[in-house]
C-alpha cells in the first residue's frame, strides 16, 4: 500500500486539556484492522449505509479500492488511540485527480477535532503523490466544514451510497498546505 513520505501529522504538544492529534498512513495489520472497524461502525452500524439496515450492521463498506495498492488508508489518533479514518486513491482514467472518502471518527471522539487533520492529511498525501485535484462526496451537514478547509462545491446534490451528497473539489497545487503532511 502506498503511503506518504512522512507518516505523522503531529509535532507539538496540544494546549492543556486538548487531545494530542496525529494522522498516519496505515503500516501494520492492527492499524488496518482498526481502520476497517471504525469505518464499519460509523457507516454501516450508525448510519445504515452500504446495506447496514439493522443495528447489527450486516452491510459492508469495503470495495475494490480497499485492495488496490495505490489506495492509502489513513488512521487518525487522539492521545494515541486510533479513533478516525480516511481513505484516498487516484481516480483511474482522470489524470491528476484523487478521491477522498470514508472519512469517519468514532462518536465518542468527535468532540476532539480530528476531522480537520484527517482531511488535511489526505489532501497533502494526494499532492505528495502527484495529484492536482481531489474530489469527495460530502454529506450536506458537513459541506460548510469542508468549505472552511478550502474545498468548493461542484454542482448540486447527488445520490451517493443511497443518500444525498455534495460533490466537492480542492485544487492540490493551491491548497493551504505545501504538499507535505501537516506538521512535518
Amino acid at each position: 500500500m502506498a503511503e506518504p513520505t512522512s507518516r505523522s501529522s503531529a509535532t507539538a504538544s496540544p494546549p492543556a486539556g486538548q487531545a494530542l492529534l496525529a494522522c498516519r498512513a496505515v503500516s501494520a495489520a492492527g492499524e488496518r484492522a482498526a481502520h476497517f472497524r471504525i469505518r464499519h461502525q460509523v457507516f454501516v452500524v450508525e448510519q445504515g449505509l452500504f446495506g447496514g439496515t439493522s443495528r447489527a450492521g450486516a452491510g459492508r463498506d469495503t470495495d475494490t479500492h480497499d485492495d488496490d495498492p495505490a489506495t492509502i488508508h489513513v488512521v487518525g489518533l487522539a492521545d494515541g488511540v486510533i479513533c478516525g479514518t480516511v481513505r484516498l486513491y487516484p481516480l483511474p482514467g482522470v489524470a491528476g485527480r484523487w478521491k477522498g472518502d470514508r472519512l469517519a471518527v468514532l462518536a465518542g471522539h468527535r468532540h476532539q477535532g480530528l476531522g480537520a487533520p484527517l482531511v488535511r492529511f489526505a489532501v497533502a498525501a494526494a499532492a505528495l503523490h502527484g495529484g492536482q485535484e481531489m474530489e469527495a462526496y460530502i454529506q450536506p451537514a458537513n459541506v460548510t466544514f469542508f468549505e472552511w478547509l478550502g474545498w468548493r462545491r461542484a454542482g448540486g446534490l447527488v445520490g451517493y451510497a443511497g443518500i444525498p451528497h455534495q460533490l466537492m473539489l480542492i485544487g492540490l497545487g493551491t491548497s493551504p498546505w505545501d504538499g507535505r503532511p501537516p506538521g512535518t
